[in-house]
């Protein structure tokens, strides 16, 4: 055998076993992935959802119906980008085995948009989530999301902190034990009660501090 055909069969060989090796391929689709929704999120770039970089059917797996397809999939994180602005996406922490990929990943961003229907609240949003990967043929082929939808409501302020529950579940209970100043110490001081119309107690509307509140209504209960 001459050295051409020697040369040629090795880099053959190389090549097979290049392929063959399962941490390439997984560190090849780790890459891929990464700088995929890299470009994505923090450049912007809506256009990289093709047949290049997902499978024509990649799924996000969600409740109470997926999401199949890149048109649809793109459509869905185009809320993201029209919704927020200073976005930061960061990939903390990234791990895989054969076409699994795990994600820990960082969203930082300003609401000033619409975000899937949600007029912009101004509000900024600092919030972390794991993702399920499934890469087929190198390609991101299925997605499913792990993070606080709760905490992510309250930083947009649409949803009550549980801090506010439990002050509120603390008034009400003080005051079926006849506790006054339990509840005045729970009020701001630049408080604004009003009694609902037509009680006795509305004729000092609107009660403006904590010591309005306690001689205009308790004190007269």
């Amino acid at each position: 055998m001459n050295t051409k055909n020697k040369t040629l069969l090795f880099a053959l060989a190389m090549s097979f076993a290049a392929c063959s090796d399962p941490n390439a391929q997984m560190e090849k689709n780790i890459a891929t992935y990464t700088a995929t929704w890299d470009g994505i999120i923090n450049d912007r770039k809506l256009e990289l959802f093709d047949e290049t970089h997902f499978a024509t059917n990649i799924t996000l797996i969600m409740t109470p119906e997926n999401v199949i397809g890149i048109e649809n999939v793109k459509d869905f994180y185009a809320n993201y980008l029209n919704g927020f602005s200073n976005i930061e996406f960061t990939v903390v922490d990234v791990f895989g085995q054969g076409d699994k990929i795990v994600k820990h990943w960082n969203f930082k961003g300003t609401h000033t948009g619409e975000f899937f229907g949600i007029p912009a609240t101004g509000k900024s949003v600092n919030v972390e989530g794991a993702t399920l990967v499934k890469m087929k043929d190198g390609k991101i082929a299925q997605e499913q999301d792990f993070m606080d939808n709760m905490d992510f409501m309250q930083q947009l302020g649409l949803v009550s902190d549980p801090e506010n529950m439990a002050t509120v579940n603390t008034i009400y209970t003080a005051f079926g034990l006849g506790d006054v100043p339990t509840v005045i110490s729970a009020m701001d001081p630049n408080i604004v009660w009003n009694e609902a119309e037509g009680n006795a107690y509305a004729d000092g509307n609107p009660y403006k501090d904590p010591e309005a509140v306690s001689s205009g209504i308790f004190a007269r209960i």
